[in-house]
């Protein structure tokens, strides 16, 4: 039997409302399950086991007393690990090798995973891991990270790694103002709320994983190449995520999971602790970051010149392209830029919220704040003396480029036209006041998607994506979007995501995941409407359509694509006690078309927080002699809590993007972009001493000497 139902027919104008959450009332009644919260008959638990030791080989692991102790069922190590294959190029390239444990008697830095420990329940499962006694031969580690390192080399990430043009020397020497100054900053950790966890299960040689994760279909490919297996035979679903920033990609602890579910033919659940996830799921690598910046007496730029040198580990090469603000921010007549890294016996970085943007910002917009000084300019007019028309490096025009915009606007409502330029002028009792600004860049891109939607005999439309909500929202962003692609109410609209099998689709990163997502689901609309308005009869299974983005991306012209912000601060600096406060924070954002403003504040609100933190607490210590982290956990790390955030507003101009459906550029890493930068640049207007090293802690604004010249 058929039925037929009322077609979609008018505009519901949903984008650009402000919507709660679809999934809120699930997730604040606990019906929302996140990847270590679902029953499963006959659930096993893992332990991971790690080193303790920053480098050498495992001479031993000791099994016979763990298996003897009360519900262990297995240890695994590289003695007895199924092999896997590690030689292929992922979705993202070459994956980690951290993730393919258990393959080999070597340990490349603490914390490395040495074996997998299963048991009846977790509580078993730890107190067998903790027992386990692994001996190693222990080799010197060296884990420093400083500037001039002569092992250091320039490395191509999804950038190249060095790019030049002009004599940087002769306009160095021609310019009438210079700025020569290294700033770095620390390592940092992604530290989101929800550990990374993961439940694997085999039936009938196809393996199913639950799993806490940016991308299914990217962590899907990934299993399927290690384990040597046809996609189609591995389901990953990734539902709800309690955070990610970058680090919830293919990891230890899954591959352990799937390991032990298949050797035990059960399924098996592992959870890491904070601790291990400190060592075990990447992080922000230190910078060391140089710039030189040479300027007519007019405040143009003549030269610049960025330089930045990040550690990797020894077993997989990543950068933190901290040189890339450059590249997109200012021009000038020779520039060069050079993103380079040292191996060291370290855990392996990744990528964390506006990889290369964040720390990138704070040494640039630094060091145009001590340029501005110099020249006797405005930190706002220098900056939009220098604001390019086409990419310093690339060439190519801006898909809409609206800095100018985002300063004047920020500028208005701050009240920056009574500021004070004189540094150390503005006292409220014995504290110092200070304000700053800086720029804020990151790439708008898009990834090939697909998805499916179904019109449901009952009037309402299911769509299918492969999508990762990590907390963004994003689940209702593509709601609203579905809704106003068909021109029905949002409540007619069913979104259903976090599932492998429903396609292949970009990962929840880079800010490109609700523009990419949303292109596939407006395509899949705009077919949907054209057959509905056919008049066909809805059959039982509904009309179903797919879409598939990668031939329209591929039509895209190459233009510089981006978001823009101005990120404002105002702080409060006790010279007795080196205490800085923030006291209120302004960002105002060129990020395209914004689909629900509601959720699309808090990312920029939260973005800005995280600049806080950024600024005057994190920063992950590792102690030189054995290797490891001081504090790797909540208590010992440190983050801007509620006590440390003022008022901190974010805004946005008109910036709709004309070659994307829908208009969107991205929010997601924007908002910490130039964040760190702002507040440092306050602090030297507060206290007149320049402090070009993260975190801005009590200790250096009490040892930082005279105010700068």
């Amino acid at each position: 039997m058929t039925t037929t139902t009322p077609r979609p027919t008018t505009a519901a104008g949903a984008i650009g409302t402000a919507h709660t959450r679809v999934e809120g009332h699930d997730k604040v009644t606990g019906a929302a399950r996140y990847a270590a919260e679902f029953p499963l008959p006959g659930l096993a638990h893992g332990w991971l086991v790690v080193s303790t030791v920053a480098r050498g080989r495992i001479r031993s692991v000791d099994t016979g007393p763990v298996l003897e102790m009360p519900g262990v069922l297995a240890v695994l190590h590289h003695g007895n690990a199924p092999r896997l294959t590690t030689d292929y190029v992922g979705m993202l390239g070459v994956p980690d090798p951290t993730a393919a444990v258990f393959q080999h008697d070597r340990v490349p830095h603490a914390g490395w995973p040495v074996a997998l420990v299963v048991a009846e329940t977790p509580e078993q499962a730890r107190e067998a891991a903790e027992s386990l006694v692994v001996a190693y031969d222990e080799e010197p580690h060296d884990t420093a990270l400083t500037a001039g390192r002569p092992d250091a080399y320039a490395v191509d990430g999804h950038m190249p790694g060095v790019t030049e043009k002009g004599d940087l020397e002769a306009e160095l020497a021609a310019s009438a103002f210079v700025v020569d100054a290294e700033y770095t900053t620390p390592e940092e950790h992604h530290a989101m709320m929800e550990p990374h966890a993961a439940t694997a299960r085999w039936e009938d040689g196809r393996l199913d994983l639950l799993d806490s994760n940016q991308g299914a279909t990217w962590v899907q490919s990934e299993l399927a190449n290690l384990f040597t297996l046809d996609p189609a035979a591995v389901r990953v679903r990734s539902e709800h995520v309690g955070g990610g920033f970058g680090s919830k990609g293919i990891r230890a602890h899954q591959v352990a999971a799937v390991m032990a579910a298949r050797i035990l033919d059960r399924p098996v659940r592992v959870v890491l602790t904070r601790r291990q996830m400190f060592s075990l799921t990447g992080h922000r690598s230190p910078t060391a970051q140089r710039v030189r910046l040479g300027a007519d007496a007019d405040g143009r730029l003549r030269a610049l010149e960025h330089r930045s040198l990040n550690r990797t580990s020894t077993v997989y090469e990543f950068v933190e392209p901290a040189a890339g603000p450059a590249r997109v921010m200012y021009d000038a007549d020779a520039h060069r830029t050079a993103n380079e890294v040292v191996r060291l016996d370290v855990p392996s970085p990744t990528w964390m919220r506006a990889p290369g943007e964040a720390p990138g910002a704070f040494a640039l917009e630094s060091a145009l704040d001590e340029l501005a000084a110099k020249a006797g300019l405005d930190p706002i007019e220098l900056r939009l003396r220098n604001d390019p028309e086409r990419g310093p490096v690339s060439g190519l025009p801006f898909a809409g480029r609206h800095l100018a915009a985002c300063f004047r606007e920020g500028a208005r409502r701050f009240g920056w036209a009574d500021r004070d330029p004189r540094p150390g002028i503005r006292r409220e009792g014995r504290r110092l006041l200070g304000t700053g600004t800086a720029a804020a860049s990151f790439p708008a891109g898009a990834g090939p998607s697909t998805a499916t939607l179904t019109a449901e005999p009952d009037g309402t439309f299911t769509v299918r994506i492969a999508a990762a909500d990590i907390g963004t929202g994003a689940r209702t962003a593509l709601t609203l979007v579905a809704a106003d692609a068909l021109r029905v109410a949002p409540d007619r609209v069913r979104v259903r995501i976090g599932d492998s099998a429903f396609g292949p689709a970009m990962i929840a990163g880079g800010s490109t995941g609700t523009r990419s997502w949303s292109w596939a689901v407006t395509a899949a609309a705009e077919e949907l409407r054209e057959r509905l308005s056919l008049g066909a009869d809805i059959p039982p299974d509904g009309i179903t359509v797919r879409a598939d983005t990668t031939e329209a991306l591929g039509a895209l012209a190459q233009q510089e694509r981006h978001s823009f912000g101005a990120q404002f601060a105002e702080v409060a600096v006790d010279p007795a006690t080196g205490e800085v406060r923030v006291l209120r924070m302004l960002g105002i954002f060129a990020a395209g078309r914004i689909v629900n403003p509601l959720t699309a504040r808090s990312q920029l609100v939260g973005g800005m927080t995280w600049g806080i933190s950024m600024a005057l607490h994190e920063e992950a210590v590792r102690d030189r002699a054995f290797g490891g982290l001081y504090g790797a956990d909540l208590a010992g790390y440190h983050i801007a809590s509620h006590a440390d955030v003022p008022a901190v507003e974010a805004d946005w101009v008109d910036d709709p993007d004309p070659e994307d459906p829908v208009g969107i550029k991205g929010i997601g890493e924007i908002g910490i972009v130039g964040a760190a930068a702002a507040i440092a640049n306050a602090v030297w207007h507060a206290t007149g001493v320049r402090h070009r090293d993260l975190p801005i802690r009590p200790d250096r604004i009490l040892g930082a000497g005279a105010p700068d010249a």
